[in-house]
């Protein structure tokens, strides 16, 4: 298939999450809207209309639009705060990206690389390093701070390889064979991973 000029931010989390879903959603175009799907669009929809606020030191930007050409990547942050530098050391501004979610912090990392490739793309646009970001969960209402490790750095940064790698394969990969996030996902019954798998197994 086609390879893309750039992909979407977001589809970095659909892929670490599970690669049969992000090919369903970014190649296919399949979004199941169920109740908590719906529900974390219209948080975002109140809470990150695009703008800019100014609060002393501390600029707030909305929905800041990123890209990398380095990457490919595009996308949106939901929030950027940038504190001032100081009068001596103006170019010594801080950038913290921050990240909604609707629901509890899971037990994988894409959340966090989704994160970080929007701080690598704020990197790339700004020349600023920016060592870490948050991700604010609305069910458990916490934010969790992202330290931008170079180890989470190159998990992010494979990850755009291995989405373009897919892409350049042009099949749909296998459901996973440890189900434990299926029950989770929105897709469940549009990827079918139970059917599928037992008919890969069964004789030819």
């Amino acid at each position: 298939m086609n390879q893309p000029d750039y992909l979407p931010i977001s589809m970095l989390n659909q892929l670490e999450y599970c690669e049969r879903r992000f090919w369903l959603m970014y190649v296919c175009g399949e979004m199941e809207v169920n109740a908590p799907v719906l529900e974390g669009i219209l948080q975002h929809e109140r809470a990150h209309t695009a703008g800019v606020k100014h609060s002393g030191e501390l600029t707030i930007h909305r929905r800041t639009y990123l890209w990398s050409d380095r990457l490919r990547l595009t996308g949106f942050a939901d929030l950027v705060e940038e504190q001032a530098g100081t009068e001596a050391h103006p170019e010594a501004r801080k950038l913290l990206p921050i990240e909604y979610k609707r629901g509890r912090m899971g037990k994988w990392l894409n959340d966090h690389i989704q994160l970080c490739a929007q701080a690598l793309c704020l990197e790339e646009r700004t020349g600023q390093t920016v060592p870490r970001g948050e991700i604010f969960y609305w069910r458990s209402r916490r934010r969790v701070t992202v330290e931008f490790t170079p180890e989470l750095r190159a998990r992010t940064e494979a990850s755009v390889a291995r989405a373009f790698e897919l892409l350049a394969a042009g099949q749909l990969p296998p459901p996973l064979e440890r189900r434990a996030k299926c029950h989770d996902c929105s897709l469940e019954e549009i990827c079918l991973p139970r059917e599928v798998l037992a008919l890969a197994k069964e004789p030819a």
